[in-house]
């Protein structure tokens, strides 16, 4: 066990046996010491190399945990003065909701003029404007505006639910026995879910390793362990999932098959038949993100999980990735007992739902204009896809590796060993561009020396030169070998 110099209040101990990694473990006391209000907003940090030397822990190790708390955050990183605590009010320790009513920190995001590589979602020069004012202006001027402006079910507004479960049946990811619960986002489709399966108590989650924080965050919350499974260029790794099921016995499998957050990496056919059957074999509920799957650019795609298998697939969609994200337009597909079942628990988190964005959105595809969107996305998605592999290739340190995705909008870059990608966080930021670590993305297996490259949201052009000033700055930090293998976080399998 580690004792931490108290910092400020009652230390933590630190389990260095523990399956939570170390610098987990330090990210969520420092969490539960901003929201308790004993670090108040503009507080200071200690520096990276002083904690480490305080808590006789690699630096590394801290400069991961300070990395988790930035993405989410809580901490804003100021050149050459430290962490600091951001956007978090003094709380009065008292009686009654006073002890509880600590302000989640708001997000703290790099200068508008910062070149952004840290935010998978697509690019608002590419939005449709003038489409999307002709789908509203059509939407409230039609017979049924009144009532699209009322309470909304909370299963979704029933027009929208049949369109989607008619694309859903010509795909052959549906049938007669299946229905759709629309959902703001699939955020809550998988906070929906993660409620559901552990109604009854404890339950244990297996997730892709490294995996998008939101999907480590609910899955991992509240009564739920989690397996990570190691994810390469096949998917996630089956030999470790066989054994996870086999020694493990986890109740939910939760998978991105194509365009994986954050690797870019896509499921062959082969492997997503074998993984349903295990799946089957084991009794395991699986959950399929498709969120990403239309935004292929080159190759062919691979038929969808829920193709294989009606009964135990659970599919989650979104108009996120392909329209407009900030109208939090998501669904989930599944058999209709399920999707009952989630659909009440749904309407004890919100009751209704906001029915004119999802009338905007039917309107805007059946129309016609989100299939015109969804081809220039394509085009655009496959020249800045292009432009960040060239740019790795040119400007990446040698000895670097990164994932070839074919779609998707994030791409995986693992570094020479020297190099930690949390510690040249601060460097990226100082010189105009900002990532995130792949710290931020494990679960079980911390990859100091990786980082995801997100390259929707940028111009080829500005992805050349994100690319390049990152080249340098990696190249730096390569040269200064202060960073040493961090020391063994990772559970065994």
């Amino acid at each position: 066990m580690l004792w931490l110099v108290p910092l400020p209040d009652t230390p933590p101990r630190l389990d260095s046996d523990s399956t939570e990694p170390l610098y987990r473990q330090l990210g969520l006391w420092l969490r539960e010491q901003i929201s308790s209000g004993r670090l108040r907003r503009g507080e200071r940090l200690p520096a990276t190399r002083d904690m480490a030397e305080r808590l006789s822990l690699n630096r590394a190790t801290i400069a991961s945990a300070y990395a988790l708390l930035e993405a989410e955050g809580l901490l804003a990183g100021h050149v050459g003065k430290g962490s600091f605590v951001a956007n978090v009010p003094e709380v009065r320790r008292g009686k009654g909701w006073d002890a509880w009513t600590a302000k989640p920190a708001e997000s703290v995001a790099p200068p508008n003029t910062a070149i952004r590589f840290d935010s998978s979602r697509p690019s608002e020069d590419l939005f449709p404007l003038d489409e999307f004012r002709a789908s509203c202006q059509e939407v409230l001027a039609g017979r049924g505006a009144a009532q699209v402006l009322q309470l909304g079910s909370p299963q979704g507004l029933p027009a929208l639910r049949e369109y989607l479960l008619s694309e859903a049946i010509q795909q052959g990811a549906a049938g007669p026995q299946d229905d759709v619960l629309v959902t703001s986002g699939c955020q809550q489709a998988m906070d929906l879910i993660e409620r559901l399966v552990t109604a009854d108590g404890d339950a244990r989650i297996a997730i892709e390793d490294p995996v998008y924080p939101g999907v480590r965050n609910v899955f991992g919350k509240g009564r739920t362990r989690l397996s990570g499974v190691p994810v390469d260029e096949g998917g996630m790794d089956l030999g470790v999932l066989e054994t996870v099921l086999d020694r493990q016995r986890p109740k939910l499998l939760v998978a991105t098959p194509s365009f994986q957050n954050p690797t870019g990496w896509t499921m062959p056919e082969t492997n997503r038949r074998t993984m349903v059957a295990m799946a089957r074999r084991a009794g395991v509920l699986l959950v399929e993100s498709g969120i990403y799957a239309d935004l292929r650019y080159v190759g062919t795609a691979a038929p969808a999980l829920r193709t294989m298998d009606h009964d135990s697939v659970l599919q989650l969609g979104s108009f996120s990735k392909l329209a407009f994200p900030g109208l939090r337009v998501g669904w989930v597909l599944g058999p209709r007992p399920v999707i009952a079942r989630l659909t009440q628990i749904r309407h004890w988190c919100d009751l209704h739902s906001d029915q004119l964005s999802q009338s905007v959105l039917l309107h805007f595809a059946r129309s016609g204009r989100l299939e015109r969107h969804r081809k220039k996305m394509l085009q655009h998605g496959g020249r800045r896809l292009q432009a960040v592999l060239d740019a790795c290739e040119e400007h990446l340190p040698p000895g670097s590796r990164w994932t070839r995705p074919e779609g998707g909008m994030s791409l995986w870059a693992e570094l020479p060993g020297t190099v930690d990608t949390a510690l040249a966080l601060e460097d990226a930021q100082r010189a105009g561009v900002s990532y995130l670590p792949g710290r931020a993305f494990a679960v079980e297996r911390p990859a100091a020396n990786s980082l995801r490259l997100s390259f929707a949201g940028e111009t080829p052009a500005r992805i050349e030169e994100g690319l390049r000033i990152l080249g340098r700055v990696f190249r730096e930090h390569a040269d200064r070998r202060f960073s040493p293998v961090a020391e063994v976080e990772t559970a065994v399998v």
